[in-house]
């Protein structure tokens, strides 16, 4: 939960930069256009490393939760045999 809060903010503080950069930029609309669009490329493989550590994070965590859940399930499983026999 505390790396989706991050990405989060991370896009918002992307898109309030962009836009206050185009608002303000005191070099042509071409060059401005270019500027951004480098940047945007540039915040973009970032986000994506971020997002693609993320998925990682939360599939590692669902696996060991599915793994949790079958040591449980057969724990479970085993008392119930015995108290039934």
């Amino acid at each position: 939960m505390n790396e989706i809060k991050i990405l989060l903010g991370f896009l918002g503080g992307v898109a309030v930069g962009a836009t206050l950069g185009i608002l303000f930029a005191p070099e042509k609309g071409a060059y401005t256009r270019m500027k951004i669009s480098k940047k945007g490329g540039k915040y973009k493989d970032e986000m994506n490393g971020k997002v693609n550590d993320a998925i990682e994070t939360l599939t590692d965590k669902f696996d060991s939760l599915k793994q949790d859940v079958a040591r449980m399930v057969e724990a479970g499983k085993g008392k119930f045999e015995r108290t039934s026999a």
